[in-house]
């Protein structure tokens, strides 16, 4: 990493599933470099897949995803914000990806009606046990 705070990664993707796996790849690649550990790198995997999952549905709705990783130096925090047509995901369709986003992930926010999602993992960086 850089001695800046912080360093930040744009992706843009069409919004269709086939590229869901270009952002979860590029999620976990980031989070290895960052020096999580496996867990934390599968959870953040499952986080970015979950909410771009969450935002484009079955792939009827055309646009693009642009997902914004931000590197600190003991987290990784991702901003997924939908170019969409059509209608945003409703509460009732959201409930399931807000236990997995929470069940993966220290933080997380949606905002459908916005076609936002954010995502943060924190790095532990405390060798010792809990």
């Amino acid at each position: 990493m850089s001695d800046q705070p912080s360093d930040e990664i744009t992706l843009t993707l069409p919004a269709a599933p086939e590229f869901v796996r270009i952002a979860r790849l590029t999620g976990a690649g980031l989070a290895t470099r960052a020096g999580m550990g496996y867990d934390e790198v599968e959870d953040l995997r499952i986080a970015v897949g979950e909410a771009c999952s969450l935002l484009i549905g079955s792939g009827q709705r055309p646009g693009t995803l642009t997902l914004t990783f931000t590197l600190a130096a003991d987290a990784i925090s991702v901003e997924i914000v939908g170019t969409l047509e059509g209608a945003p995901p409703t509460d009732e369709d959201t409930e399931l990806s807000d236990q997995i986003l929470a069940a993966v992930v220290d933080d997380h926010r949606v905002d459908a009606p916005a076609d936002r999602v954010w995502v943060t993992k924190r790095h532990d960086t405390d060798p010792t046990p809990a």
